[in-house]
């Protein structure tokens, strides 16, 4: 019995710890390099609106160790206060029904918003866009594979994009869905055909910001973090 309640006391007290270590760099992903970029109550730290010096959109607000966008809201879209080369970036977020959204990367801000886009988005009502779907390439390539697990929908993902050279990879809850190669046929011949075609350089690789969405939507983010890879 008391080795029971010891176990049963354990289990609450871990379960508090991982509740708490929300937003939180554990020391084995110290060792490999990994860094927060939100650490559950200044998003201002890390992160900026497009053109501003600072987050000033009234849509993004922080509750709980969760960076929320607001439903109808204006938020303006919000980057990274540096850029970044060669990186992965893991994010973990939430949608409701009907939910739209994205994290867009290799953003340059003198071009405004515009961005390689992890498309986040309640797939059911978009099921006849191929190129809507969450995890694609938004507009351009569609996943590579059939979702073993459905998005799931008020409830948390984990999404990871690598950019390492020309080689890039689209993550979703620990499954490869999407790989592609910055300036290849494949993302060119998608470029052309895509809204994107009126921006020279698009699909091949830059040093950019990463920039999350403002879509009328309410999404939820946490555990945003990154790590430079050599």
């Amino acid at each position: 019995m008391y080795s029971m309640r010891l176990f049963i006391s354990f289990s609450l007290f871990s379960f508090g710890l991982l509740a708490e270590d929300i937003n939180t760099i554990t020391p084995a992903e110290k060792k490999t390099g990994w860094q927060s970029l939100f650490d559950g109550k200044d998003i201002n730290k890390q992160w900026r609106n497009i053109g501003k010096d600072n987050v000033t959109g009234k849509g993004w607000v922080v509750r709980d160790g969760v960076l929320i966008k607001q439903q109808g809201v204006p938020a303006g879209n919000l980057i990274t206060r540096r850029t970044w080369t060669n990186y992965e970036f893991a994010w973990e977020w939430k949608l409701g029904r009907k939910g739209n959204n994205g994290i867009k990367y290799m953003v340059l801000e003198k071009r405004g918003a515009i961005g390689h886009e992890y498309q986040m988005i309640d797939d059911r009502f978009w099921e006849k866009s191929q190129l809507s779907l969450t995890g694609t390439f938004y507009a351009v390539l569609p996943r590579d594979v059939k979702l073993a697990e459905p998005v799931r929908i008020d409830k948390w993902n984990q999404s990871r994009i690598k950019v390492d050279g020309t080689k890039v990879e689209h993550w979703l809850n620990g499954e490869k869905i999407l790989s592609y190669t910055l300036g290849s046929e494949r993302v060119l011949t998608g470029v052309a055909k895509s809204k994107f075609k009126r921006f020279p350089g698009f699909g091949k690789k830059v040093t950019g910001h990463i920039l999350i969405t403002d879509h009328k939507d309410e999404c939820w983010f946490r555990n945003l973090k990154i790590r430079v890879l050599d």
